[in-house]
């Protein structure tokens, strides 16, 4: 995922290929947002390649949004399915005895367990925060970024990240200011909410999680050209046990699977407001 025309993500590739790196589709033009994959040149460090990656992964929901209308995900369904069979069923959370971590790192929980609930429950909330409103604010991102990635991967994200959130072009597209707030009378929103998580791989210091969640995105308020909608997506975070915590490596997004939306009236503005002022999100997940 790319910014296109306006060159906010700053890079042609999401990740490159080696350990701790992933593969990310990349557009050939703003209409095929989800389209083919590029290959990086040969030339490319690995270093850049994985910085690249994790600016272009975490604005896939606000690009999806600024173009909608575009095309839709290019996932194979048989690979997936494949992949799913062999994974076994699915497990559902339930009480097990392990305690809610009760640290957290600029508003983050930390401290979670090493175990494949601790695993799944960093990943969780990982997600929360990484598509968080807190992203379009430099103070507030570099928190994130420091209480989430790993520590040899977390200067390098936080330079690209400015880069990409802070790109005049990119917020004028999302509708926001120049310095990343909403305009007078509406409300930002960027929110995920997690629906479940999944065990990828999970091998002593290292963890494979995948998950599922809806986003919320938009501006709420009564003369908003950017209504709040909703999209689903699934992220897979590579992580590794670092200093008593789960820390992101690295990790990928697809969009989907999304369920077919019910006969429901879309709320007015007003409504949507009041549910996002009143409804706080969670900061502790599973």
């Amino acid at each position: 995922m790319s910014l296109s025309d306006d060159g906010g993500y700053g890079g042609d590739g999401h990740r490159g290929s080696g350990t701790g790196q992933t593969r990310t589709r990349l557009p050939d033009n703003e209409g095929d947002l989800y389209g083919s994959g590029r290959r990086p040149r040969a030339g490319m460090s690995s270093r850049n390649l994985v910085t690249i990656v994790g600016v272009i992964v975490l604005l896939l929901a606000a690009i999806a949004f600024a173009n909608r209308g575009g095309s839709g995900n290019n996932e194979s369904p048989s690979d997936d399915s494949a992949k799913d069979a062999a994974a076994g069923p699915a497990r559902p959370t339930a009480p097990t005895g392990t305690k809610p971590v009760s640290g957290k790192n600029g508003g983050i929980a930390t401290g979670f367990a090493k175990t494949e609930q601790g695993a799944q429950s960093a990943a969780a909330n990982y997600v929360v925060a990484l598509s968080s409103d807190g992203m379009y604010t430099a103070q507030r991102r570099h928190e994130i970024a420091d209480a989430v990635y790993a520590p040899a991967v977390a200067e390098a994200r936080k330079s690209d990240l400015d880069k990409a959130y802070a790109n005049p072009a990119f917020l004028s597209r999302i509708g926001l200011n120049p310095d990343g707030t909403a305009p007078k009378g509406m409300m930002f929103v960027s929110r995920a909410n997690p629906v479940g998580t999944k065990i990828e791989s999970f091998k002593g210091d290292a963890a494979r999680i995948s998950v599922w969640y809806s986003a919320l995105f938009g501006l709420a308020g009564t003369k908003s050209q950017k209504p709040v909608a909703e999209s689903w997506y699934t992220n897979t975070f590579d992580l590794k046990w670092l200093d008593g915590n789960w820390k992101v490596i690295s990790f990928t997004q697809k969009s989907g699977p999304a369920p077919i939306g019910r006969d429901q009236a879309a709320a007015s503005a007003e409504d949507m407001t009041k549910a996002v002022q009143g409804y706080g999100g969670f900061t502790y997940a599973r």
